[in-house]
């Protein structure tokens, strides 16, 4: 491990232990639509609520969106929000719905220390609901994967009409 790694990967560790929650990236706006976690558990099933508001993660193959092949658009599960069309999906092999491409400007990141070493985490832009981790390792064109919980996606088939956002 360099130098560099070992001061990033102890500095990470630091923010771990201090319990630290860096924001969204500021590249993204932040939610413009938030309500309490009392409201979104109100909304929502139980294991989306956690996935998307608690940062839980589904258990790997699972989801019935892993084998969703129909062209459309994945929106979050929680506010509605269009994050990425069925053309960026392809099957990484992880058990999770895999996209090598969001739609511009529907996610934010920040950095995850939950496993010490730190993880690029990516949230709805709008509502600010937890999808999942985005990696290094997808194919081209972008050689991203983002690798996201079934439960946090709703699939809309090309044909229907995306439902309103929500309120």
């Amino acid at each position: 491990m360099n130098r560099r790694k070992s001061l990033l990967t102890l500095f990470g560790l630091s923010l771990f232990a201090a319990g630290a929650r860096p924001g969204l990236t500021k590249d993204t706006a932040m939610p413009t639509l938030v309500k309490s976690k009392t409201e979104w558990a109100r909304l929502l099933p139980p294991a989306a609520y956690q996935v998307l508001f608690e940062e839980a993660t589904e258990r790997a193959g699972t989801s019935p969106l892993n084998d969703e092949k129909r062209d459309g658009t994945f929106v979050c599960a929680a506010c509605f929000q269009p994050l990425f069309d069925s053309k960026a999906k392809y099957e990484s092999g992880t058990g999770w719905p895999s996209f090598w491409q969001p739609l511009e400007g529907a996610l934010g990141t920040r950095t995850d220390y939950k496993l010490i070493l730190p993880r690029t985490e990516y949230h709805c832009s709008r509502c600010g609901g937890h999808q999942g981790h985005v990696f290094d390792d997808g194919p081209r064109p972008t050689g991203k994967r983002y690798c996201n919980n079934g439960v946090a996606l709703a699939f809309v088939p090309r044909e229907a009409k995306l439902p309103e956002l929500r309120t």
